[in-house]
């Protein structure tokens, strides 16, 4: 027998964490959560009704059909059995439409807050800076936006109804009981220790069994997540290791097949032991209420109103006994969820910003004496999301110091020098990735940390050494410049971009699905559709982080060609390893330590004999200078 139907439900809340339990919540978790609810209390209440009403019916139908069996066994009137016989079928008519009510509020109560939820925390991360993307672990913050998110609705829903529904059922059918008697129902109820104790030491045992499962559930899924993308599968192939990765998987998903089987039967155990004492208590109602009936004291009828109630008494009675871990569980998952949403951007909006106007014309772009150091852990990371005990509190070093330089409209200013000189940051400063600690960054004469992010990333084209690719259509990957650009406008910045033949050779053409992160097109064709939806963005300023760096010859000259396009008329920061490709700039400046050591053209500074006349001669061996004259010569022309 099911006591209740609720055997599943205590099983499920057997399986919760009773660690979970003892997890010391920040103050004010409770409270934000009534908060946070606060735009479904219309909705809540009906929700809350309906359970008690549903409730009050499940007690009124056993006692209905002790009625029924009264009147048999009393050979009353007919028209009374009839009646209370419609009477049980309206109820049952009405307990069908109310559990659909309440499923209806459940869902719009539940998705709601499902919604509220994952669109807050995806808004606050998409603030976030990039040190705190470097630092997190991905999955760990996937992990929020899913398992604790839908944690945190069963707050709203199968916890708030379990204990209201379950403490309404078990209040009124214990009066009812009682109220019939009093003997039989101390009588059965005395039967619950005999399952609750064994019930608690297979709950722990459950509840470890849980823990270990989501464990290794975790573990093969990072597996899967790491061979399963390109860069991982190519890895395994270049090694020869699919047959040790196919042994290494198996003997993970043997393990979790093995802790399944273990929980599925421990899971069954307990559902078999609420049943069986459930069915006890039930035969135990039969025989004493049968010899009380035979003797007069009690109504056949009574009886069987009895055996149905206990039925109802159960169930409830164990679900309420773990409620703390049922309720511990969905606050630490919203909890969890206020931790990230708690975590404050580094880049806002001052107040008053307003959009910057920018046009190619006006477009100068000035360091003044910029002072940089990466944000500490703790200001950008949680320890939870990175998976350690304690955040790292080490304060980091400076980065630049005192870096002046100003890029006229429509010049081209290269950044060169050793690795980790710090160009790159020079480059994430202009679009405010990071703020200066000191000193100022303009961009047409106005503080960047006075102008909206907005209109300022608006101003700004930025190609990276790698160029990300969604996984998506080609056109869906140009149009993220700008989502109204007509077919024709994409192709005239494929063009431009030099790679429009390219797709035009293509089956699907525009609708070529690119593949995870690009992978389906070479580095150059990344690179030149990374250009065109530059060229289709049209900003004034122009970003180049190495973005011929990883490139053979024949990619590099193409990818070129598109570059001189793309910056025709634009102020640009070109960070280059390759020298050559930035013979032409107004003004190279020399980075090493964080500091501008030298500055001028490139002929000036090989002149001068200094630190890049140094990375010159390294970079062109004899017989290879040649060679990239060639190239240049040609990209030039």
């Amino acid at each position: 027998m099911m006591p209740g139907g609720g055997g599943y439900s205590v099983m499920r809340s057997m399986r919760r964490d009773a660690t979970l339990s003892k997890r010391p919540l920040r103050a004010g978790t409770a409270r934000r959560v009534i908060a946070f609810a606060r735009p479904y209390r219309l909705e809540l209440l009906l929700f809350l009704i309906i359970i008690v009403l549903d409730a009050m019916i499940g007690v009124a139908t056993p006692v209905l059909a002790g009625r029924v069996i009264n009147e048999i066994t009393s050979r009353g009137e007919v028209r009374v059995v009839i009646w209370i016989a419609v009477i049980i079928a309206g109820l049952a008519v009405v307990d069908a439409g109310l559990s659909l009510i309440q499923r209806w509020y459940s869902a719009r109560i539940g998705e709601g807050l499902i919604f509220d939820l994952r669109t807050g925390v995806f808004d606050h991360i998409q603030r976030m800076p990039l040190a705190f993307f470097t630092r997190t672990q991905t999955g760990a913050l996937v992990s929020r936006l899913n398992s604790d998110v839908l944690g945190a609705q069963q707050a709203f829903t199968s916890t708030l109804s379990g204990v209201v529904s379950n403490t309404v059922s078990l209040v009124f059918t214990a009066a009812v009981m009682f109220t019939l008697s009093w003997q039989i129902t101390a009588l059965a109820l005395v039967l619950l220790p005999v399952f609750v104790l064994p019930a608690k030491r297979v709950g722990s045992t459950l509840q470890a069994i849980t823990r270990e499962s989501y464990g290794l559930n975790a573990s093969m899924n990072a597996t899967m997540t790491e061979r399963f993308n390109v860069s991982g599968a190519l890895l395994v192939k270049l090694f020869g290791k699919p047959v040790d990765e196919s042994v290494s998987f198996s003997s993970r998903a043997a393990r979790v097949r093995d802790i399944g089987v273990r929980s599925a039967m421990y899971g069954r155990a307990l559902f078999a032991a609420l049943s069986l004492v459930a069915s006890l208590a039930q035969a135990l109602v039969y025989g004493l209420g049968g010899y009380y009936a035979l003797t007069g004291q009690l109504s056949t009828g009574t009886v069987v109103t009895l055996a149905l109630l206990l039925s109802r008494l159960y169930g409830p009675l164990m679900q309420l006994s773990n409620i703390r871990v049922d309720v511990m569980s969905a606050l630490v998952s919203f909890d969890r969820v206020f931790e990230v949403l708690d975590l404050a951007p580094l880049i806002n909006d001052a107040p008053g910003a307003v959009p910057i106007q920018v046009t190619p014309a006006t477009a100068t772009v000035e360091f003044d004496d910029v002072w940089f150091s990466y944000p500490t852990a703790s200001e950008v990371s949680l320890a939870s999301l990175e998976d350690v005990a304690v955040l790292d509190q080490t304060p980091s070093q400076d980065v630049l110091r005192g870096v002046s330089f100003t890029a006229q409209a429509g010049q081209m200013i290269a950044l060169v020098g050793p690795s980790g000189a710090g160009k790159t940051t020079i480059s994430q400063l202009v679009p405010r990735i990071y703020d200066v600690r000191t000193g100022a960054v303009r961009v047409g004469g106005q503080d960047v940390r006075t102008v909206t992010q907005q209109s300022l990333r608006d101003a700004i084209g930025v190609v990276s050494q790698d160029a990300h690719l969604f996984h998506d259509t080609i056109a869906a990957n140009l149009r993220y410049a700008r989502p109204q650009a007509t077919d024709a406008e994409l192709w005239q910045a494929l063009r431009a971009a030099n790679i429009a033949d390219k797709i035009a050779e293509l089956p699907d053409q525009l609708e070529t699905v690119v593949g995870d992160r690009g992978y389906r097109l070479s580095g150059g064709e990344k690179q030149r559709i990374a250009i065109a939806r530059l060229l289709l963005k049209a900003p004034p300023i122009v970003i180049l982080d190495e973005a011929t760096a990883h490139l053979d010859s024949e990619s590099e000259r193409a990818v070129q060609l598109a570059l001189a396009g793309a910056l025709q008329g634009r102020t640009s920061l070109v960070i280059a390893h390759r020298l050559s490709t930035i013979r032409a700039a107004d003004q190279v400046l020399v980075i090493d330590e964080g500091r501008i050591v030298e500055s001028g053209t490139h002929d000036d500074l090989l002149r001068a004999g200094g630190l890049y006349a140094e990375l010159y001669r390294t970079q062109f061996a004899p017989g290879r200078q040649v060679r990239d004259q060639d190239v240049e010569a040609e990209v030039v022309s």
